[in-house]
Formats: C-alpha cells, structure tokens, sequence
C-alpha cells in the first residue's frame, strides 16, 4: 500500500546480537495478549525466524470470533498484497530463464493492453516498470470516489468475484496513465498486469506457473489463489471499535479513498487470479519464501535475481509515496536510510504488507525474518500494532 504501510516510529532501538530469545517472546507475547483482549486486532499470527531458525511464533485471539473458533499457526489467511512478491519471483524466474525480459513491452504479451496518456498519445509500457510500479497506473483505492477508475469500475484484485482479467485489463486500458512511464512512481495494479505477462509468458495460468516455479518447490503447499483448507480460513474483520465482521461486499475507508473488498472472492472459480491481491496462505508458509530469498534464492532464483528483488530500484519516490529513508525495489519497499525514518531496522530491510491485515520485514544484515498475519484489516498491516511488535523484537518492551 501507500504511505501509510511504513508509518514513521520514534526513536532507533538498538538490537541485541543474537536475539535474546526468552525477553523477546516474554514481550511479544505480552504485546498479542494486549492486542487481542483490549485492542485492535482479533486474531493473529506472529513468527521470528533468526539466521534461518524460528525463534518465536504464536497464534493469538480468534480466527473466528463469533463461533469463538481459535487463532492457529496453520490458520490460513487472504494475503493481498502479500501476493505481490511471489508473483514478482515468478517474473524473475521466466527473467533468468530467457522466456521474458524486463525490456520487453507489456504489448509483446498482452497486443491489446494500450493505455493512453491523458493527451491521448499512446505510451509503452516495460515488464520492468510493472515490476517497479512506474508504470503510470494506479488503484481505485488510491482515487476519490467518481475518480476514473471508480468509473471504469476497475477492480483492485480485492472485489467483483467472477470478473475475468481479460475485461479488468480492458477497463484498466481504459484509463488515462497518471505519468508517462518511466517517469514517477505510484503504487497501481501493475502486478496484475504482470499477472497476467508471466501467465502468457510461461505457457499455463497464472496459478499453474506461480505453483510450479514458486510455492511447489519451496514446499509451500498451503499457499495458493485458491483456498487449501476451507476450514483453516480466517474470518475476515475491518477496523473497529471492535472491529466488524465483513459483509459480503466491504467498503473500508482508507486516505482519500475507498478499499473494496469482497471475501468470498477466492472461492470464485471465475474469478481472475489477481497478481496483485488474489493468494491465500499461512505464516508459516510466507516464512519459507523470504527465507529463502534472504538466503540467495534457491531453489526458485539464482543469487543475482534474488538480490534484483531487494535492491533499491526507484529512489526519488514523489513525496509522501513512502515515509523518508525508504525507497522501492520490485515490489518491495527497501529501507536506505533507517535515521530518517526512525526505524529500528538496519539499512538494507526491505518490507510491505497486506490490506486484509498483514505486515513483514526481511532484515537481512541481522538475518532476520519477521511475518505479522491478522484477519484484522487495516490494522495488521499498519499503524501501532505492526509497530509494536517490530519494536519487542528488537528490543523495546511494549
């Protein structure tokens, strides 16, 4: 998401090297204690993994809280934009294969796929710039109401089960570019878009090159754009005071705009399978995928690709895209400078999140993964509860 996933904190934390097992669990615990009983979040998974150990992990609160069903760790969640990073791995894939190059233009895959500027002029549009969002594309989330994706009733991956890609494209196409690529940067349905490239670029389905090049060989096998175990799915809930039960369809107030979700979605067959949003999954499983991109990659990605992920790609954002000191990678935020944004994390974190309620960070000079999964949307993913718990980990008692 925008600005609001990397919120500003207070001052740096220093980090005890190793972990201090122990006082860290007696924090954390404390904290999902504090945050299920009193607070904003109904239920939750946390998992810290250290130098390729978990050293803390935890299921906490409801999965679903009106048939009083507990959290589990294997409790599997809507991730949202936690979709973004695999199926970028997947790109890279095809990348150092040969099958697809970050140069070519979206249209070697997708010939009818045209946005114009808003002059009309027609603008070509890079694998590479969907990977980096500088695309010129946006989401509907990201407009006022009656902005024109709101009009071309372009869904963000999140709303409209049934809605086939082929007719979300043409309505994104639709709409005038926000810059001419290559230009700016402005977080967007671009990984859709990219979706749908790998989907044409490996010969099968989104779902099919996703499983056979990411989560089957990592042994991810509760991660799909399906639902794995229908009874191991989290109730999803929306801020509140206490948060609420979300209906069939699902507005949430978020910036200037408006957040349309609809949980049932993913048990739509029809449904296309969103690059951007559309994965289910466990903590455990997201766990696995960044270790293994911190360790290099394999056995999905050589080094080089791996490391492509995480390396600063866009620096001069327009201000206030993300908070200062981070800047964006291929689909990932990557931290520059941790002084200028207050962060306990070291230079080189990279990190996003999730609507439905997730956050994660990858540090990779402390060698640490943490994952924060909650049915609890917006409130997993930013503000003082993904804070809080960053801010036990390293060292700062809540």
């Amino acid at each position: 998401m925008r600005r609001l996933l990397i919120p500003a904190i207070g001052a740096a934390i220093a980090l005890a090297a190793p972990l201090q097992a122990a006082e860290m669990q007696q924090r954390l615990d404390s904290l999902l204690d504090k945050a299920v009983d009193n607070g904003p979040i109904v239920g939750t998974v946390v998992m810290v993994a250290e130098k390729g150990q978990i050293v803390y992990h935890r299921a906490a609160g409801f999965s679903d809280r009106e048939t009083r069903q507990p959290m589990r760790e294997d409790t599997i969640f809507r991730f949202a934009s936690l979709t973004k990073p695999i199926v970028t791995v997947a790109a890279l894939s095809l990348i150092q294969e040969g099958k697809l190059s970050p140069d070519d233009p979206v249209t070697r895959y997708i010939p009818d796929f045209r946005p114009r500027l808003a002059d009309g002029q027609e603008a070509v549009i890079t694998v590479r710039q969907l990977m980096t969002h500088t695309a010129g594309l946006s989401y509907r989330f990201a407009e006022p109401k009656d902005g024109p994706h709101d009009r071309a009733n372009v869904s963000d991956g999140l709303d409209q089960p049934g809605l086939p890609i082929e007719e979300n494209l043409r309505r994104i196409a639709s709409v005038p570019l926000s810059y001419k690529p290559g230009e700016s940067w402005g977080y967007s349905v671009a990984t859709d878009v990219l979706g749908e490239v790998v989907a044409r670029a490996g010969g099968a389905p989104l779902p099919d090159v996703v499983h056979r090049r990411v989560t089957e060989p990592l042994g991810m096998a509760n991660t799909a754009f399906t639902v794995t175990g229908p009874e191991r799915l989290a109730a999803p809930y929306a801020d509140g005071t206490p948060p609420m039960r979300m209906r069939a369809q699902y507005e949430l107030p978020y910036g200037q705009g408006v957040i349309r979700f609809a949980p049932s979605r993913v048990f739509d067959p029809v449904s296309f399978p969103s690059g951007g949003a559309g994965m289910t999954g466990t903590a455990e499983d997201y766990v696995t995928f960044l270790e293994a991109l911190r360790k290099g990659g394999s056995p999905v990605l050589n080094e080089a690709s791996a490391r492509s992920l995480a390396t600063e790609a866009v620096a001069n954002l327009p201000q206030g895209a993300l908070d200062p000191g981070w800047g964006f990678g291929l689909g990932v935020a990557v931290l520059r400078d941790p002084a200028a944004t207050g962060t306990p994390q070291s230079a080189g974190t990279w990190a996003w999140g999730g609507v439905y309620g997730h956050s994660w960070f990858v540090d990779p000079a402390r060698e640490l993964v943490v994952v924060i999964m909650t049915n609890t949307a917006v409130a997993g993913m930013t503000g003082a509860f993904p804070n809080s718990v960053r801010d036990a980990v390293y060292g700062k008692a809540p």
